[in-house]
């Protein structure tokens, strides 16, 4: 109840009045069934946004850190986040990520819609990064199509590090592009050549919707990296902004 009340009273309204999402290719979600919606990650407004506009309801695989902030700021997030009905996600191992993998797969038996990043994490410069591929394990398992989905305008709007969405940030534009197939791989979502193929072809499905510069690396990797000489600086390096 509280994920429709925000989606059509508290939220949905303002957002979409706010900053006049540009929405395209909406007709490739599905009506009706399960479906993975696979999109890359910009912003923590792609939370946001992409379920103010889309007609069915959408379950996010979530961080977990967004459930157990402190302060006013994280208890407002987990709220949000528990409220929506989203899903934690532990992405501290192996077994982690086979626990993320099999709650998605729930929401998939139920026939509903199952929202996820493949990236793993926001892009921390704009740039596309590599994809997990607990994407490919639940497209395969399931047998359900996965569309592929580019958020395009909102790292501008809110970068990482920054709390409030800017008004001014330009126009944001969502783009969904034909369902994927994956049904010749059915019964190899234990073969890791099989499981890297369709992580890869969706990437490039978002790659050619985005037209970001791609990255064949995983994020959460490249901002160790980086964070690690700045923090010996004591300072963190600042997002790149795309041009």
């Amino acid at each position: 109840m509280f994920y429709y009340i925000l989606k059509y009273v508290l939220l949905g309204p303002p957002l979409r009045m706010l900053f006049r999402p540009r929405i395209e290719g909406l007709r490739h979600v599905p009506a009706h069934g399960a479906a993975i919606i696979a999109g890359n990650h910009l912003s923590f407004s792609d939370h946001l946004l992409m379920p103010a506009i889309l007609r069915r309801r959408i379950t996010f695989l979530a961080k977990a850190e967004y459930f157990t902030g402190r302060g006013p700021k994280g208890r407002l997030t987990a709220f949000f986040f528990r409220g929506v009905g989203q899903i934690p996600v532990d992405r501290s191992g192996r077994s982690a990520g086979q626990a993320a993998i099999a709650e998605g797969l729930g929401v998939l038996a139920r026939g509903e819609l199952l929202g996820i990043y493949p990236e793993g994490t926001r892009s921390h410069d704009g740039r596309l990064y590599k994809g997990k591929v607990g994407v490919a394990v639940m497209a395969i398992r399931a047998g359900v199509p996965v569309v592929p989905c580019a958020m395009l305008g909102t790292f501008e709007l809110q970068p990482p590090g920054r709390t409030l969405p800017r008004i001014d940030g330009g126009r944001v534009t969502i783009r969904f592009g034909e369902p994927l197939d994956f049904s010749r791989y059915a019964g190899l979502d234990g073969e890791k050549a099989a499981i890297r193929a369709v992580t890869d072809e969706i990437m490039y499905a978002i790659l050619g919707l985005s037209g970001q510069e791609y990255v064949d690396r995983y994020a959460a990797d490249v901002k160790a990296e980086q964070a690690g000489p700045a923090a010996r600086r004591g300072r963190l390096p600042l997002p790149r902004r795309r041009h």
